[in-house]
């Protein structure tokens, strides 16, 4: 067992100083995780990778941690999922106040491109089309959070969801047509 899932265990069983261990040992791949997510965020995004980590683990580690640690890949996992949300949320006030909260046509020959020009449209219309994958097929969309917004590998996902290579193999084609579909379609004009 690994620093980090030593004290997650801790932190689980509410060690108070567990927490106060945890930050250093994650700092820095959540840190890297939040560079990742903020790349693709336009030049003038108000959000800074350091007070992405440090909301994103506050959430996860606050006064009433949201649930049990499975491990190291878990807590990454839930983190990468507390940034996606901070960032939804940071867009759609962006968007609120910006065109009169119109949405402009988005061209993608591939979903995992929204990764390299993301901006406050993209991820709003990617989380839209998400919540709708969520509520076709939830495990797939799952599947999705896994690989786009924490980064884990195929392999990492498929072992958190308890399925075999193949099926995430499947899971995540299907997965990226549909959501492609969705957004294309949500963003084309009358």
């Amino acid at each position: 067992m690994d620093a980090i899932t030593q004290v997650l265990n801790a932190v689980e069983q509410g060690d108070p100083r567990a927490a106060e261990q945890l930050l250093p040992l994650v700092y820095e791949e959540l840190r890297k995780l939040a560079a990742h997510r903020l790349a693709g965020e336009g030049p003038g995004h108000t959000l800074q990778p350091t007070a992405l980590v440090h909301e994103a683990y506050l959430k996860l580690v606050g006064p009433d941690p949201q649930q049990p640690w499975n491990g190291r890949v878990h807590f990454f996992a839930a983190a990468a999922e507390a940034m996606r949300r901070i960032l939804i949320d940071h867009a759609r006030r962006k968007h609120r106040a910006r065109r009169g909260g119109k949405m402009k046509r988005l061209e993608l020959e591939d979903i995992e491109m929204v990764a390299e020009s993301e901006g406050a449209d993209e991820l709003l219309a990617l989380d839209e089309a998400l919540t709708q994958l969520m509520a076709a097929d939830a495990r797939k969309a799952q599947l999705v959070r896994l690989r786009y917004f924490a980064g884990l590998t195929l392999e990492q996902a498929a072992e958190l969801l308890g399925i075999s290579r193949a099926t995430a193999d499947r899971h995540w084609a299907f997965a990226r047509a549909w959501l492609f579909d969705a957004m294309t379609r949500g963003h084309e004009n009358p």
